[in-house]
């Protein structure tokens, strides 16, 4: 007899709360095996395929895609045991509330019952499992969960019986997101209904309760500014997360024609976002600036390049002198612990490079980059360029980077003052190189020249290493020959 097992959105790692569907991999009513990939999802870091640790036959998929959904809810149900296809009956794609609803379409015992029916058999009582781990799942037995009410035959799909939050204990919200915009917004989680399953207080319940107060405000004449509207700086621009959907489409601004349209922040361009606020609320920084001659370093890199063998990338080059500067100026390669009030410098320099990309900017991650060499680089960097263009970069190639190297100039830009990658220390940004006149041995001459910045964190040095740093990397991009020194 097949027992139908739930598999749920696992933790996939770095704090990440909620994911959006992006594409399904498998429909309702195939059959799929055991670690097998049934969904690819978007994280605030990367493209994920989801593998499913169980193997049997489809029933159910829940969520549409571009839906967003929180860690732990559920994505699909599986028939363990069965082969054959699921009928007409079996589900098809549904929402979570569906899923979890008291009258929902299940085929049967799920959770902690099918759980202890499936490992009934084992050693040990063990469920099969999977041996594809991530966070959260993989080849330990299922968590006990509710069951699922059967529906009688030839019942209909009826509207899902939503869970009261509990009157005392914790009140059932897993992310973080959704608790800050209850407090921003004034709002007791207690008294929301949630739409998740088993009674979880999703993203959406936080905003609908927000909507409704605020109508209700407005209905009664209410004036000023209310906590559901949250209303701050321009005239008329709401917050956010005040309203969504078709009502936030209808907000103009005051004196501005027309209808404002609102784009979310969500998945890498939301994480990214973050990020920025997070780094420009918490670090102190500074930028420094020096115009460089390059003439000589694109010389060496036609050089380089005509004896034969892999070519080495300009972007490589610059990496190179990095991961030496940094040698040299260790204080750089750093963080600050907050927790602790404790400057953190770090052993190993994971260099991170940023990436323009249709989905936005990503900053992958070249490990140990101080031991690799220019070809090495080239290689490593070109791998995870094409990884980055294709959304196929995992969460180890975009985390954990100590310093940033960021070549605007591909952008014919000359100058910027970049945000500073957080927890990192610096960043170094490199602007085009264009002919100029510049002084050479004396002599006015054309010459390549580029710009160079150094932002950085003004808590982990003064401005002496900042400026010792950023002239050692100039030296190297108008002499390389300096680079010999540290080899």
């Amino acid at each position: 007899m097949a027992v139908v097992r739930e598999f749920t959105l696992p933790d996939l790692g770095e704090g990440l709360t909620e994911a959006t569907v992006v594409r399904w991999l498998v429909e309702v009513g195939e059959v799929v095996a055991v670690d097998q990939p049934v969904v690819e999802v978007e994280t605030a870091k990367a493209l994920v395929d989801v593998p499913c640790p169980y193997g049997g036959v489809v029933t159910a998929r829940f969520g549409d895609e571009g839906s967003e959904l929180p860690v732990g809810s559920p994505l699909l149900t599986v028939a363990v045991g069965s082969t054959a296809p699921a009928g007409p009956g079996a589900g098809g794609d549904r929402t979570p509330e569906e899923g979890m609803g008291e009258a929902g379409t299940g085929t049967g015992p799920t959770t902690s019952d099918a759980a202890s029916e499936s490992g009934a058999g084992k050693p040990g009582g063990a469920a099969e499992g999977s041996g594809n781990v991530l966070v959260g799942y993989g080849t330990s037995a299922a968590a006990a969960r509710r069951r699922r009410v059967r529906p009688a035959a030839g019942a209909g799909t009826a509207e899902p019986t939503r869970a009261q939050p509990p009157e005392e204990g914790p009140v059932p919200v897993i992310s973080p997101l959704v608790r800050r915009l209850a407090r921003e917004h004034d709002l007791d989680l207690r008294e929301i209904r949630g739409s998740g399953p088993e009674g979880l207080i999703l993203r959406t319940d936080v905003e609908r309760a927000v909507r409704a107060r605020s109508s209700a405000s407005a209905g009664a004449g209410a004036s000023g500014v209310t906590g559901a509207t949250s209303v701050t700086g321009a005239p008329g621009a709401a917050d956010t997360y005040g309203m969504t959907g078709a009502e936030s489409r209808t907000l103009a601004y005051e004196g501005l024609p027309g209808e404002a349209e609102r784009i979310p922040l969500r998945g890498m361009r939301g994480a990214a976002a973050e990020k920025f606020r997070r780094s420009r609320q918490e670090i102190p920084d500074a930028t420094c600036w020096v115009d460089a001659d390059a003439t000589e370093l694109l010389a060496a890199r036609r050089k380089m390049n005509a004896v034969g063998g892999a070519k080495v990338s300009l972007l490589a080059l610059l990496a190179r002198i990095c991961t030496a500067a940094l040698a040299r100026y260790p204080q750089l390669n750093a963080t600050v612990d907050m927790a602790a009030n404790e400057i953190v410098r770090l052993p190993a320099v994971h260099l991170g490079f940023a990436a323009q990309t249709d989905r936005g900017l990503v900053v992958p991650v070249v490990r140990d980059a101080h031991r690799r060499t220019a070809e090495g680089l080239t290689a490593e960097m070109a791998r995870l360029t094409e990884a980055a263009r294709t959304g196929q970069l995992g969460l180890a190639e975009l985390t954990h980077g100590t310093f940033t190297l960021n070549n605007y100039g591909v952008f014919g830009v000359d100058g910027s003052t970049p945000i500073i990658n957080h927890p990192e220390a610096a960043m170094l940004g490199v602007g085009r190189i264009t002919a100029k006149p510049w002084v050479h041995e004396g002599e006015l001459a054309v010459r390549q020249v580029v710009q160079l910045s150094l932002t950085f964190d003004h808590r982990v040095c003064d401005g002496g290493t900042a400026g010792g740093f950023l002239r050692f990397v100039a030296d190297c991009v108008e002499r390389p020959a300096v680079l010999l020194r540290t080899v």
